[in-house]
């Protein structure tokens, strides 16, 4: 197998089988961040990640990680915190602000570069990306953002400037999620925290099996409106 060049004349993807086995999935280079190939992307089980100078690479891991959001692992600690937590959760409240915290809440470096910035607030704007944001009085101090895929949501970044302000923000959407109808959380790559938080790997083709169903799942269009969650 080899890495495939895309055109920008076509948002069309090779099938995720054809991605590499290492690093990750890596499947195809090039073609650019419009919303309509960021959609068909996610609509195929891929996503774009990659370092600034690089070329636009897009992915497609196997073995998969993803949440169950019945089965988020809420530690006794966690479950006294967020009894007694001073935050305030709300939905699609601050995109911006959020995918700017992701970017700069990152020591080693990070994917999320200008033109990142700039193709998720296109699809935010078009009501296919959400934030989940988590306030300390008027200040945002954790949060998360993602692509929704009808009942599956494709969660792409996180971040924390207070204790447990990420896993607030997961915990609370996960609740929010189910209550509408919704089914996954896609991960993409299992890491320790994700892991800690019940995520888990399965194979690949079990994921796109997966976003085949629920994908076409409609939930209720309150679910996305910007609201208070907690």
């Amino acid at each position: 197998m080899r890495l495939i060049q895309l055109s920008r004349d076509s948002i069309a993807f090779p099938s995720p089988e054809a991605a590499l086995r290492e690093p990750n999935g890596l499947l195809a280079l090039g073609g650019d961040l419009s919303p309509a190939r960021l959609l068909m992307a996610y609509q195929r089980g891929i996503f774009p990640w990659f370092s600034p100078g690089d070329p636009i690479l897009w992915w497609s891991p196997d073995p998969r990680a993803v949440l169950l959001p019945e089965q988020f692992h809420l530690s006794r600690s966690m479950k006294r915190f967020h009894r007694r937590s001073p935050y305030r959760v709300t939905l699609n409240h601050a995109f911006e602000r959020v995918i700017s915290a992701c970017a700069d809440d990152r020591e080693e470096g990070t994917w999320i570069t200008p033109d990142i910035i700039d193709a998720y607030m296109r699809l935010h704007e078009l009501g296919h990306a959400h934030s989940v944001e988590v306030w300390e009085g008027e200040e945002p101090i954790g949060g998360m953002y993602g692509v929704a895929q009808g009942a599956l949501f494709c969660g792409e970044s996180m971040f924390s400037r207070r204790e447990n302000a990420s896993k607030t923000a997961l915990l609370v959407f996960c609740q929010h999620f189910i209550n509408y109808g919704g089914r996954l959380i896609d991960c993409q790559v299992l890491n320790a925290h994700t892991a800690s938080l019940g995520a888990v790997e399965i194979p690949r083709r079990e994921y796109l099996a997966q976003l085949a169903i629920f994908r076409p799942l409609q939930l209720p269009a309150y679910c996305w409106v910007p609201q208070i969650l907690s």
